[in-house]
């Protein structure tokens, strides 16, 4: 009971985390912080706050950092973190934190579109786990859409609660519908990006396996980009002045939301694999929307609420396909390996029977 209870309950921290992360971000840059500031101190803080793990886990490591391996890390470092940020920061901007909780929910879709070509997935369409997996990411991407395009009436109003922080950044949240199509392109350009990284990351793992060397390595390479591109964009010293809720901020997004995240997902994925962490993402989602209405005074709308349930129901078929495949390749491992076993076995026997 214990070992199944811990990986549950480890994962709704991660996603109260990311929650966490939605929340405070959304309430910063719409009190004024600069979304290209805020992109260039996370990585910063994030490398602060991982690089003693990889001294401890992995300073006795014997994976050779390769001069085409550390090329690879730092094709990780822009779609991964630079890139990434930036266009999700943006999209955050203008647009919701229930919205951008829900486009994230396209990652798994996107990364199958990515592979299928690459090779690294099949596509496989005469089988039900193919048909699955293919329906699934058509149904995700379509709920993205409806969510993008179509706004719809309101369905929850704002809750009467009143956040003193949150008046007085002097912006509604819900202001930015004004730009309704802009906020979710970005996000989901965030969420192929994303999945670009993943496909990198992978490739990574398999020729250096020390993880939390290649995330310090990879935040310490964004955190240049990022500062560069940041001072370029915001000349103005006044921008990049820390007061006391963006400082939470800068570092709940590089400590919490990157490092400790990182490290508990990873704890999780080594006991019970990455699709039991794949399947709490749209706990994110509740998570966001409730903060959001609570603490934001957000309006929920019927496009993002339909949309919303779109992409959770395609993710969720995808993932159903992803789990059948699977059990499907393992069962076809141990018959290979019975059949071996066999095999031997009768040649073992073979002279004993001549005899």
């Amino acid at each position: 009971m214990g070992n199944e209870l811990l990986p549950f309950v480890v994962m709704v921290i991660v996603q109260l985390g990311f929650g966490g992360m939605i929340i405070i971000s959304k309430l910063v840059m719409d009190g004024g912080m600069n979304p290209f500031v805020q992109s260039a101190y996370r990585p910063i803080f994030a490398t602060i706050s991982i690089a003693p793990f990889a001294y401890f886990f992995e300073r006795k490591t014997t994976a050779k950092l390769t001069p085409s391996v550390l090329f690879q890390i730092f094709l990780c470092s822009i779609f991964g973190i630079t890139v990434n940020q930036y266009v999700w920061f943006i999209g955050l901007t203008n647009s919701t934190a229930t919205i951008a909780s829900a486009i994230d929910n396209l990652i798994p879709a996107f990364t199958f579109i990515i592979a299928v070509p690459l090779g690294i997935e099949k596509l496989g369409l005469r089988s039900i786990t193919g048909q699955a997996k293919f329906w699934g990411t058509i149904v995700c991407v379509g709920g993205a859409l409806l969510l993008s395009l179509y706004h719809g009436k309101v369905v929850i109003g704002q809750l009467g609660f009143r956040w003193k922080y949150a008046e007085s950044t002097g912006k509604d949240v819900n202001s930015a519908h004004s730009n309704f199509f802009l906020g979710p392109f970005l996000l989901i350009m965030c969420s192929l990006t994303y999945a670009i990284w993943l496909i990198i990351q992978t490739r990574v793992n398999e020729k250096y396996a020390a993880p939390y060397t290649c995330i310090t390595l990879m935040c310490l390479m964004a955190s240049v980009e990022c500062v560069i591109i940041g001072f370029c964009v915001v000349p103005k010293r006044s921008e990049w002045a820390l007061n006391p809720i963006r400082a939470i901020s800068v570092v709940y997004n590089g400590a919490v939301s990157t490092s400790f995240v990182f490290f508990l997902s990873t704890w999780c994925i080594e006991r019970k694999g990455p699709l039991y962490v794949s399947m709490f993402n749209p706990l994110l989602l509740v998570i966001s929307a409730f903060l959001s209405w609570i603490l934001l005074r957000e309006k929920l709308y019927l496009g993002v609420v339909v949309g919303s349930i779109i992409i959770v129901a395609g993710l969720y078929g995808f993932l159903w396909g992803k789990k059948m495949e699977t059990s499907a390749d393992q069962d076809t491992e141990i018959n290979k390996e019975k059949e071996e076993f066999n095999k031997i076995d009768l040649e073992l026997q073979s002279p004993n029977s001549n005899a």
